[in-house]
């Protein structure tokens, strides 16, 4: 036995190189094949990013819309629910969309959100209440729009006890903070378009085609963000609604101070799993800290990512220019306005006005105000 286990010794040395050498055939035509996918490019391979959809090509000569055209415009888009791709300032102040571009844009976007407050946020589901079909621009109101329409019951009047009319509802608007809108314009009137043709023009604000918030919150962010935020890791640079994103609400928040500076620590996970410590200051991280299991402490504090920067002391500014002239104040009648200058605190203090004059006995008064009258 012992010799016939020698002699066939060289057969299976024979047979196992024949099959090494046939797999590895099989393999090379694989990789040589058209649409193969090496194991070393397996890894690098990344979903395409969405491609908004090609802007309609809107003839000269194109006739109006029709008013056929307008009744089904309003029926497909009044009611539906769509995502937002961009933020809205709740209030009278909307967005005006033409030739894709959006107005507001940059610094005075920011100042409006900061003085009045987003009515929604990028990727966030906003509702389409009211459709109207104008001249010039179709006007889409979002979530209810700047003012709440008036019910049929605010038309109603019932005399009271006295004979005085009493009204079930207010006369006037009503207004409504939460909502906004966006009009999308065009050079001389509103053409002839199909619903999927207004849909690809109101691409740049609202997503029909978003399957969920998580996905049309992604297709707003720089493509380097998307990628991190889908592999739930965290970079320098990143603000708070993205580190949200993509870690989720932290299990864990500390608040502190290093000198005049104070942030707050988000932790994510517990012992003996790793520990991600991130850093926020002013809604940005700036330093992330990674315990691992084995004890080793990785920490990145140099900016990965860099986002549009929001200047506070312009939209402060900002925020006293666009006050009302009419704004309610706390003073009293009669106490001094807002603008009038104060003394220093080293100053001499303000000498009050002369009283007015008191006419001395036996000289002529004032003028009679029926005299001033006529």
């Amino acid at each position: 036995m012992d010799r016939i286990g020698v002699r066939s010794f060289p057969i299976v040395l024979l047979l196992a190189a024949v099959n090494f050498l046939h797999s590895g055939l099989v393999s090379a035509q694989s990789q040589n094949s058209p649409g193969a996918v090496h194991p070393a490019e397996a890894t690098q391979i990344t979903p395409p990013l969405e491609q908004p959809p090609a802007p309609p090509e809107i003839a000269a000569n194109s006739p109006h819309m029709a008013k056929q055209t307008r009744y089904q415009i309003i029926r497909d888009f009044e009611t539906q629910l769509v995502y937002s791709r961009t933020a809205f300032p709740m209030g009278a102040k909307g967005l005006i969309l033409k030739d894709g571009v959006i107005t507001p844009n940059g610094e005075e976007i920011r100042q409006v959100l900061t003085l009045w407050g987003p009515a929604v946020k990028p990727g966030d589901p906003a509702h389409i209440s009211y459709v109207q079909i104008r001249a010039d621009h179709i006007h889409f109101e979002i979530n209810g729009g700047p003012i709440r329409r008036r019910k049929w019951y605010n038309h109603i009047q019932i005399s009271g006890a006295n004979g005085a009319p009493v009204s079930p509802g207010s006369d006037d608007p009503i207004s409504n903070p939460h909502g906004s809108y966006v009009d999308l314009y065009f050079d001389k009137y509103v053409p002839e378009l199909s619903a999927q043709q207004v849909r690809a023009l109101l691409f740049p604000v609202l997503d029909f085609n978003a399957k969920n918030k998580e996905q049309a919150y992604l297709d707003t962010v720089p493509p380097q963000v998307k990628e991190a935020i889908k592999a739930h890791h965290v970079l320098v640079g990143m603000n708070s609604e993205m580190v949200v994103h993509a870690k989720g609400r932290p299990p864990k928040k500390v608040r502190e101070k290093e000198g005049d500076t104070e942030y707050e620590e988000w932790i994510y996970g517990e012992p003996p799993a790793d520990v991600d410590f991130v850093r926020i200051v002013a809604e940005e991280v700036v330093r992330v800290e990674t315990m691992k299991v084995n004890g080793e402490k990785l920490v990145r504090t140099e900016k990965e990512v860099i986002l549009e920067p929001v200047e506070k002391d312009k939209e402060a500014k900002a925020e006293q220019e666009d006050r009302p002239t009419n704004a309610p104040s706390l003073r009293r009648a009669g106490e001094d306005a807002e603008d009038v200058p104060k003394p220093a605190d080293s100053a001499a203090p303000m000498t009050p006005p002369p009283p007015p004059d008191v006419p001395q006995p036996g000289s002529p008064g004032p003028e009679p105000l029926m005299t001033a009258a006529r």
